[in-house]
């Protein structure tokens, strides 16, 4: 980590020596783009700095305790070594999360997709659980959520239900999600009493801005027709649901909540967008070759990341084998803890790969 953390010392001081050149003074496009890149490094070694500097005054003040001194100074000597070791150590944890690349979507918006998995009707109800949980969760951080389109089952669950999350950070938060979840739990529907394994997939995906992406208006077919849920005579009588159709890809969003045309069709575009780019991203990264896969599997039971086990109330998060307890909490949004134990791993695993 030093040798790294030396060398990009280094060159930012070479950045400083580029800048003041004259052929680059005279170059407004490279002076821009060592300005940015000294910008993106600026942190990382004034934190390298201040870290040398303490270190070398640790070195001395150690010095100082093997001179002949009265108990009083040594005392005195002995504090500053403790302070300055303590310093160190949190300069030192500050300078890895440095090397940690930050994720350019960390601040956006999201989009999240609860699908029913494996397991009839209870996947459904816990399809619905989980978008409780998440309801909750984001509610207590002061963000917003708003249903995008919503698939009812017959008795209280989801086949599907799509949402935005408005909020700092949310997909800093919530990209952890993502992925299959499994259910143990004695269902309402069953009279037996035994217990039902069920799951349910989760996607997260990163609001994309207009700018991210450019949405070719003849790749699209936009059909309006009349909704097909609650909504009282207004549903009946105004066509007001939009279904957007990606020719290219043969993508369809359908949205048909708002009363409004023009919000439901802002609202689709929204999730078509966030989805497009979602391919894009995976394509550049060569990672899977189909929108999501990475994310959800194909929800069988044995593709999970997370278990929720009710008869033992425990929550075990299977990436980082760690179990909670006091799942009907946990349901109720209360995610922080399993969250920040999941950042924390993969800012190490992120960290390894830098030093690596």
């Amino acid at each position: 980590m030093w040798d790294k953390l030396e060398q990009i010392n280094n060159r930012y001081q070479e950045i400083d020596r580029q800048m003041a050149a004259p052929e680059v003074a005279s170059d407004p496009k490279e002076l821009q783009r060592l300005a940015q890149e000294k910008a993106s490094i600026e942190d990382m070694v004034s934190i390298y700095r201040e870290y040398r500097a303490a270190e070398k005054s640790l070195e001395e003040t150690r010095g100082m305790l093997r001179a002949e001194q009265d108990d009083e100074m040594a005392a005195l000597v002995k504090q500053e070594v403790a302070e300055l070791e303590s310093k160190l150590g949190e300069l030192g944890e500050q300078l890895k999360l440095t090397l940690v690349p930050k994720d350019p979507n960390d601040e956006k918006n999201i989009i999240m997709e609860i699908r029913a998995g494996a397991g009839g009707d209870e996947a459904g109800l816990f399809a619905a659980d989980l978008f409780r949980m998440y309801t909750r969760y984001a509610q207590a951080r002061g963000w917003n959520v708003d249903i995008i389109s919503a698939n009812e089952s017959g008795i209280g669950g989801f086949k599907e239900i799509i949402f935005e999350v408005r909020g700092k950070g949310a997909f800093s938060r919530l990209k952890y999600e993502r992925g299959v979840h499994r259910v143990q739990r004695v269902p309402v529907t069953e009279s037996s009493g035994r217990i039902h394994t069920s799951t349910a997939t989760v996607a997260v995906l990163p609001e994309a801005e207009e700018i991210e992406l450019d949405v070719n208006p003849e790749d699209l077919r936009i059909d309006i027709f009349h909704s097909g849920g609650a909504g009282g005579q207004n549903v009946n009588k105004v066509a007001t649901a939009v279904r957007i159709t990606h020719l290219p890809t043969g993508m369809v969003v359908v949205c048909q909540d708002e009363r409004s045309q023009l919000r439901n069709k802002t609202k689709a575009m929204a999730v078509l967008r966030a989805r497009l780019l979602d391919i894009e991203r995976r394509r550049q990264e060569a990672e899977v070759s189909t929108q999501r896969r990475s994310q959800v599997g194909t929800g069988d039971r044995s593709e999970k990341i997370r278990t929720y086990n009710f008869p033992q109330d425990r929550v075990s998060d299977h990436r980082i084998s760690m179990n909670l307890h006091n799942l009907p909490r946990f349901m109720e949004g209360d995610l922080d803890q399993l969250i920040d134990a999941l950042a924390t791993d993969d800012q190490a695993k992120q960290l390894q790969e830098q030093l690596a």
